[in-house]
């Protein structure tokens, strides 16, 4: 079995996901932000490549104003930088949208990115998603990760709802799901993760649909 050659990816762990409209719900943050620090630190101690991203919507904006407290990095994540950290500013969702990630992790001979930060369901979705086109291999962190309450004309959907039902989406085609913990065994091992897929997904999907059928009545 061929070794996985990783990259830790930390997607937008920004203060302003810390406080306001978009504070992180499920995992809280206090809960999360420990296990992002406990995979930073595993990454470093075992030299593979680091990329922090960090999200702008531009100067004055109501979040993510590159000039203001809330685009930075809390100092739980500032303070474990390297010199080799690649630093990235985006403007879109995934992180490989109009940057140079993609080439930069391929340069680093990576082929296996491992995401955690924020939100679940916005860059963490569409990081996994444009992976798969890129050939990259995808893991994402459970308990390293975070969604927010959602709510619009189509509905509302509560933050836990929204962070399981997308990593079970994601666990089902996109990406290998993990906690931290299984993560640090494995990047300690040189294994890869478990990953599943969508069709055992759809067919044990199908057999637990009367189960909870008949519980609900």
């Amino acid at each position: 079995m061929t070794a996985p050659r990783r990259a830790l990816v930390i997607i937008d762990v920004q203060n302003d996901y810390f406080a306001g409209p978009l504070e992180i719900q499920y995992p809280p943050h206090a809960e999360s932000l420990p296990m992002i620090t406990k995979a930073i630190d595993a990454a470093n101690a075992a030299g593979i490549p680091v990329v922090a991203v960090q999200h702008t919507m531009g100067a004055g904006a109501p979040v993510f104003d590159p000039e203001a407290d809330g685009f930075q990095l809390p100092a739980e994540v500032a303070d474990r930088a390297q010199e080799g950290w690649k630093s990235v500013v985006k403007q879109y969702g995934s992180v490989y949208a109009q940057t140079d990630v993609a080439e930069w992790l391929r340069a680093q001979q990576v082929d296996t990115v491992t995401l955690l930060g924020y939100m679940t369901n916005n860059c963490v979705l569409a990081s996994a998603v444009e992976g798969e086109g890129l050939g990259f291999t995808t893991e994402v962190l459970s308990d390293a990760t975070g969604a927010i309450n959602l709510a619009n004309d189509a509905g509302f959907v509560d933050a836990t709802t929204v962070h399981t039902t997308l990593l079970t989406l994601l666990s089902s085609n996109y990406a290998a799901v993990a906690t931290t913990d299984e993560w640090v065994a494995a990047l300690d091992a040189q294994a890869p993760l478990a990953k599943s897929d969508l069709g055992s997904s759809a067919v044990a999907g199908a057999q637990r649909a009367p189960q909870r059928s008949a519980h609900a009545a």
